[in-house]
């Protein structure tokens, strides 16, 4: 692969990234050096820099509902990621990777070199000031260094959280302090109680969580994720 990027300072790069990005409701989020001896990645393709690709809240709703209106095909917003992606993609000379086909890359790997970020305990990585409402699209691989922000260590938002209403606001009693209860949460999800709850509103304990609430998504984005569960006999 090719340097697309002459005419670029290495310093532009990733705030001209995140620009092409913005225009779509996503944003950078980070990046980081890969090292020949510890990262496959690096070894077989000669990758150097990586850059996260995501969102927070419903930034990028809007445009995608207008994507999958005329969709007609599986896994719509993982079809809509990889449109924008392969486009920016394109424009960089770069390689778009994803956490949602193969090969596997070591997405949350990266995420805990670039922003530190921990599962909450509903599993879902909590972010200090997005919440639970937050998330990773793609990512930037680039075969030559370029500038990016210096790694962050964020602080882990329930450390701080007494109350911890994520807890007892699942009905199922899915989530606990020390482990989510996937079939527990299906279950209940299939039921009657669950199919006029959670199903519709979205998840009650990550509702719940105060951290990052004026992120929250959007009802459709809400009720879109929860659909895309496929639950048996919903």
């Amino acid at each position: 692969m090719s340097n697309g990027n002459e005419g670029r300072a290495p310093d532009e790069v990733y705030g001209l990234l995140d620009q092409a990005l913005k225009r779509h409701g996503l944003m950078a989020r980070g990046g980081l050096y890969l090292d020949s001896d510890a990262d496959l990645a690096a070894r077989e393709y000669g990758f150097k820099t990586v850059v996260l690709a995501g969102h927070a809240g419903s930034s990028f709703w809007p445009e995608f509902e207008r994507f999958d209106k005329d969709y007609d095909g599986p896994d719509p917003l993982d079809a809509w990621s990889k449109t924008i992606a392969e486009q920016i993609a394109s424009e960089f000379a770069c390689k778009a990777l994803y956490p949602f086909e193969k090969p596997w890359w070591p997405f949350q790997s990266w995420i805990g070199r670039t922003e530190g970020l921990k599962p909450s305990p509903l599993a879902i990585l909590i972010h200090p000031q997005y919440g639970l409402w937050h998330g990773y699209r793609a990512a930037f691989a680039f075969q030559e260094a370029i500038a990016i922000p210096a790694p962050q260590s964020l602080m882990h938002a329930c450390d701080d959280c007494a109350d911890k209403p994520c807890l007892s606001a699942c009905p199922a009693e899915a989530v606990t302090q020390h482990e989510f209860r996937l079939k527990q949460c299906r279950g209940h999800l299939t039921g009657e109680e669950g199919h006029n709850g959670c199903l519709v509103a979205g998840c009650l304990a990550r509702n719940a969580c105060p951290v990052g609430s004026n992120y929250r998504y959007c009802d459709a984005q809400l009720r879109f994720h929860m659909n895309a569960l496929e639950l048996p006999g919903i």
